[in-house]
């Protein structure tokens, strides 16, 4: 079967590579570092499993059912990406304009359980979705799916299973990356981590705003 694994390479590396900027583990893991590091290392590992569990669940459930649930509700893609961009923006703003993250530091180790408790109701919204999933990985995955498509029932199987590989990998990833962050800032330092996070939250504020001003666009066009 040449030609079909031929087929199911290109589509998986075309899944890698689109997934990757949207998706961005090492960013993402920077930012959502400050959640983290409040949390016991069991408390952390636990979040981190279960952030990559949802992350796997919208990637599957766009794949999948994305295209039946926006005709559902009647909502077109360049709306969720407006949507979206604004939710991606308001945290990275929020990030940015935030200066109580080195006196809350000194509270840590005080507020752990409580720290714990909050950020149980935090791992879905707005830690998976839409730090890590949002809707530039909804959309990328939409057109995936339209691409993968086939008359052919064992062509659309194969496509879809390199796409599936694709989003396992991702998950992989961001699991990794995710559960590193301690390391990873270790490595920068202090100022290193305060000027990691705030490039990181610009990065993610330019993100959500491109990715804002592609839906707008495509809604007026």
């Amino acid at each position: 079967m040449p030609a079909e694994f031929h087929s199911f390479l290109h589509l998986l590396f075309i899944g890698i590579i689109a997934l990757f900027p949207v998706v961005n583990p090492i960013g993402s893991a920077l930012i959502i570092s400050p959640y983290l590091s409040k949390l016991s290392e069991d408390q952390k590992k636990n979040a981190v499993r279960k952030i990559t569990v949802y992350a796997f669940c919208i990637c599957i459930v766009s794949l999948f059912a994305g295209h039946w649930i926006l005709e559902l509700f009647g909502i077109s893609i360049p709306v969720i990406q407006v949507a979206g961009g604004i939710l991606i923006c308001k945290m990275g703003w929020t990030s940015l304009s935030s200066d109580q993250q080195q006196n809350s530091d000194k509270r840590i180790e005080g507020e752990k359980d409580a720290a714990a408790t909050d950020i149980s109701g935090q791992l879905f919204y707005p830690l998976t979705f839409p730090i890590t999933t949002g809707a530039g990985t909804i959309s990328v995955l939409f057109t995936l799916s339209a691409h993968s498509a086939d008359k052919n029932w064992e062509n659309y199987l194969i496509n879809t299973f390199a796409i599936l590989l694709a989003i396992l990998l991702m998950c992989a990833l961001v699991f990794f990356f995710y559960s590193h962050t301690k390391k990873i800032i270790e490595k920068l330092g202090v100022n290193g981590q305060n000027i990691a996070n705030r490039i990181f939250a610009f990065l993610i504020f330019c993100v959500g705003l491109e990715i804002a001003v592609a839906g707008a666009k495509a809604i007026f066009h």
